[in-house]
């Protein structure tokens, strides 16, 4: 994922967009902080599962990760609206605009952000939907992290959501 996101970085410099760029850089470190600690405080949560074929239906049990998560998950697929909208919607029509291998650029990024939407909202709907597919013991000690975990979520998930106005 992080990889796909300096793609979109690497391919507006490639265009010669590189305000949007450094803009997909600034509102990328909102969304992917967000999924990065989102993802330590369901591990906390699940007292050190990292395995997300042993998870499923936290959400009634993690409601602020739970919605924190879905925000990155939102932001970083691009939904309108949201941080990675706005830069990765300049990155695509700077792309697009110059014409030649600027469509290619865009055809690429384009399927990319598909792409993205896809294995976010499969990690999101295996993390937080569907039966518990865990173990009995790790049922029984599923929790919310403490604030000093859910509080910084809370302030990257405002982030993922304003940070697009920035630009």
């Amino acid at each position: 994922s992080t990889v796909s996101q300096l793609g979109y970085m690497v391919a507006a410099c490639g265009v010669g967009a590189f305000a949007a760029g450094v803009f997909h850089l600034m509102t990328h470190a909102f969304f992917k902080a967000l999924l990065f600690l989102g993802s330590g405080s369901v591990i906390h949560g699940m007292s050190g599962e990292q395995d997300m074929r042993k998870m499923g239906g936290l959400r009634k049990h993690m409601p602020v990760t739970h919605l924190t998560m879905l925000i990155g998950c939102l932001a970083i697929a691009g939904v309108p609206g949201l941080a990675a909208f706005f830069s990765k919607d300049e990155i695509l029509w700077s792309a697009f605009k110059i014409g030649g291998y600027g469509r290619w650029v865009w055809a690429m990024g384009f399927a990319t952000a598909a792409l993205t939407a896809f294995y976010m909202f499969r990690l999101y709907y295996m993390t937080f939907h569907g039966e518990f597919r865990g173990t009995p013991e790790q049922a029984h000690h599923l929790h919310e992290s403490p604030k000093a975990m859910t509080v910084p979520l809370m302030i990257l998930a405002a982030g993922s959501v304003l940070a697009g106005y920035l630009g």
